[in-house]
């Protein structure tokens, strides 16, 4: 028992530096994710806008 609690001290470092790896690599894994979302919602603005404007001009043309 007297050899336990050494290694025990002696993997604290390790299992430090792995939870802090997990943090990590989970604040990058969601933020990745978020701007994926984002960008996926700034273009379907952006193709219901063309499709707005084309729309627009369609009428434009055709009217005259």
């Amino acid at each position: 028992m007297t050899d336990f609690w050494p290694a025990v001290y002696a993997l604290i470092p390790s299992v430090g530096v792995g939870i802090l790896f997990f943090f990590a690599m989970r604040a990058i894994i969601r933020s990745d994710r978020t701007e994926r979302l984002a960008m996926a919602e700034l273009d379907a603005q952006a193709d219901a806008a063309a499709r707005q404007e084309r729309a627009a001009q369609e009428s434009s043309t055709s009217s005259r």
